[in-house]
């Protein structure tokens, strides 16, 4: 067995080679008498897991002590080594391990059929801590979170039967995420280990030296690094956020609890003037308190569903149901009536002077559908503006994390910061749509920031998943829906629609500094960025024929949602379809030349194809424009799916 008399968890442990039954009751009793900052197994979670839970966090336990609490670096790396040997026996016949600790884990790896990868990428970080106290940039930090971080969630994954990549990429956002969290909260407890993780390159963005920090100079430049780790820290989170929708509930309020824990750690930096480098932020007990009653509340009040099939597309379709208030809703009360009324006409007000191609589809729902697509047009309007409106660029971050901000108030029921919150605030509980969707379209407005140009088309289309994708799924819960392929179709809308746009606009974007096209289709019909500018030529047109040609397909895939939203939505999505497939054919018609003057419908031609929507046998109608049937050309384009 690993002689270990540096460590003080080894005092109560078992004899070496003891049975399963003595390693389990030690595991069970490090798990519940080690101080940590998070409950090892939530009263939430199936007594069945309970063991297991104790078994990995005990590994993990054991690992970070053996990194962390031995002094010599020397003898932290011979103990790891040795460690990592006895781990590996677990995975190979002969007699198994020795150490208490592994011959529990054993049993949980041999029952949940746990790959020996997680347990040895911990200890690879903890490795690193030993000789890396410095992290020159960025992505070297992340690379040491894969290690230090994402095996951890990963694990987690596997004890409660999650195998499949795409669950294990939203874990690696969140784990990552908390890291980072944890690296920015624990300044002053890292310089005391000697370990720095904030990126030598981020220090000398601000001024700051490595020195400064050992030093512990906290001034304005201190400040402002820290405001520009912690909106890419945030957007991690919120990247993550969506695999809670996807488990069971039991474990969805744990996930819940992890993300809401590490924002609610951001805030309190930001709170304490962001100062880590003296004193480290923390919560109180009634910020948990308060974190766990929101997860738990977000639970209750969700829609649920079977999360047990193991693909995430199976996972993410929750019905839509018809909305029934109840005492503890955050939908307001009767009291609050006149102030969400008052809240609602300044939605309306903004959704009519954008003169948006979205507003007069708007007239096909009845008062209360048509009230809530106000309600987030008017946020989306708002969020929009804030990227697109003149103004330095630290502002506008700073713009988009105070809607961030305000948004997650609006959940949490305090609306006061904005006149079009309680509106919000009453559409989201009412349709019951996920905040998820809210947050990534914060950080598709956030891209406008900083990206300026899309190497291929799959960065192109996670783009407009966040600034339209968002939109048609937000709207998908307005319109209600059974059918679980609706969210899909809807998101495939979404990216007809920004293509459409993209297309359209590509002079005034250009002039704005922004390239929506693909690099990668410029490269393949041999234009220069310069080009975008205008005017029109032949290696353009062709160009600007073969991103019509991808939306085109997206339009064709997508229209079918018609049909599985419900009967009074239909007319409103088809007119938008129509709308918007029109404006695609008023392009075409013009030979692409978006140069010379933009193209664009009138009212009167929205406003016909809202009544033609109205009237009798209106679905017998193909919700597509008609296109020209000289370009009506199949399989002349290799289009790909979303990324991610």
């Amino acid at each position: 067995m690993l002689a270990t008399p540096e460590l003080k968890i080894a005092r109560n442990l078992p004899a070496e080679r003891c049975d399963p039954a003595a390693a389990q009751r030690y595991t069970r009793w490090l798990a519940t008498h080690h101080y940590e900052n998070f409950n090892v197994v939530s009263r939430l979670l199936p007594r069945r897991l309970h063991q297991d839970f104790y078994n990995v966090y005990a590994y993990c336990r054991w690992s970070d002590d053996l990194g962390d609490e031995v002094a010599n670096p020397a003898r932290a790396l011979e103990l790891l080594d040795a460690w990592e040997v006895e781990l590996r026996t677990i995975y190979e016949r002969g007699r198994g391990p020795c150490h208490p600790v592994l011959i529990a884990l054993r049993e949980t790896i041999r029952e949940k059929n746990i790959p020996i990868q997680p347990f040895s990428d911990l200890l690879r970080a903890f490795r690193q801590d030993q000789a890396v106290h410095r992290y020159a940039d960025w992505d070297s930090v992340l690379d040491y979170c894969v290690y230090s971080a994402n095996p951890v969630g990963r694990l987690v994954l596997y004890l409660c039967g999650y195998r499949d990549d795409a669950r294990q990429k939203l874990s690696d956002y969140t784990c990552t995420a908390l890291q980072l969290a944890n690296f920015w909260q624990d300044v002053s407890r890292d310089l005391e280990k000697g370990r720095i993780y904030i990126p030598i390159d981020a220090l000398a963005e601000h001024g700051l030296t490595e020195t400064d920090v050992v030093a512990r100079k906290f001034d304005a430049r201190y400040v402002a690094l820290m405001k520009a780790l912690i909106p890419r820290t945030r957007a991690l989170f919120h990247a993550g956020l969506p695999l809670a929708q996807t488990v069971e509930p039991f474990l969805r309020v744990d996930l819940e609890m992890f993300s809401r824990g590490g924002l609610a750690v951001l805030d309190a930096i930001e709170s304490s003037g962001y100062n880590t480098l003296e004193h480290r932020p923390a919560l109180t007990k009634w910020t948990q308190m308060r974190l766990f009653a929101g997860a738990l509340a977000s639970r209750v009040f969700s829609r649920g569903g079977n999360s047990s099939a193991p693909e995430p597309a199976q996972t993410s379709f929750k019905a839509n149901r018809t909305f029934r208030p109840s005492s503890n809703s955050v939908a307001v009360s009767q009291s609050d009536t006149e102030r969400v009324a008052a809240s609602y006409a300044e939605c309306a007000r903004i959704a009519k002077e954008s003169r948006s191609s979205f507003y007069l589809a708007f007239f096909g729902l009845r008062k209360e559908k048509r009230n809530a697509l106000c309600a987030l047009y008017a946020f989306m309007r708002l969020v929009d503006n804030v990227s697109d409106e003149p103004g330095d660029l630290d502002s506008k971050r700073d713009g988009l994390a105070r809607w961030r901000a305000m948004l997650d108030d609006a959940i949490a029921g305090r609306t006061a910061a904005n006149a079009i919150l309680p509106a919000l605030a009453d559409t989201i509980a009412r349709f019951e749509i996920p905040s998820r969707y809210f947050h990534d379209l914060i950080l598709g407005a956030e891209m406008d920031l900083t990206v300026s140009s899309y190497a291929t088309f799959d960065r192109l289309s996670e783009y407009c998943y966040r600034v339209a994708g968002t939109v048609g799924l937000t709207c998908l819960h307005v319109f209600g829906f059974r059918d679980p392929k609706a969210p899909d179709l809807a998101e495939r809308l979404g990216l007809a629609f920004q293509l459409t746009n993209i297309i359209r606009d590509v002079r005034s974007d250009f002039e704005m500094g922004r390239i929506y096209l693909p690099q990668e289709d410029l490269d393949r019909f041999g234009i220069a960025q310069s080009q975008l500018s205008g005017p029109l030529a032949p290696h353009l047109q062709e160009l600007l024929e073969f991103e019509a040609d991808r939306a085109w397909h997206f339009y064709r895939e997508g229209t079918s949602l018609v049909d599985r939203v419900d009967a009074d939505s239909r007319a409103t999505l088809w007119t938008l379809i129509r709308t918007y497939s029109s404006l695609l054919a008023r392009i075409e018609a013009s030979d692409f030349d978006v140069f010379s003057s933009r193209v664009s419908l009138s009212s009167a031609e929205k406003i016909q194809y809202l009544l033609t929507a109205g009237m009798s046998g209106w679905w017998k109608k193909d919700a597509l424009a008609k296109r020209s049937s000289d370009r009506r050309r199949s399989g002349r384009t290799v289009l790909r799916r979303r990324a991610g």
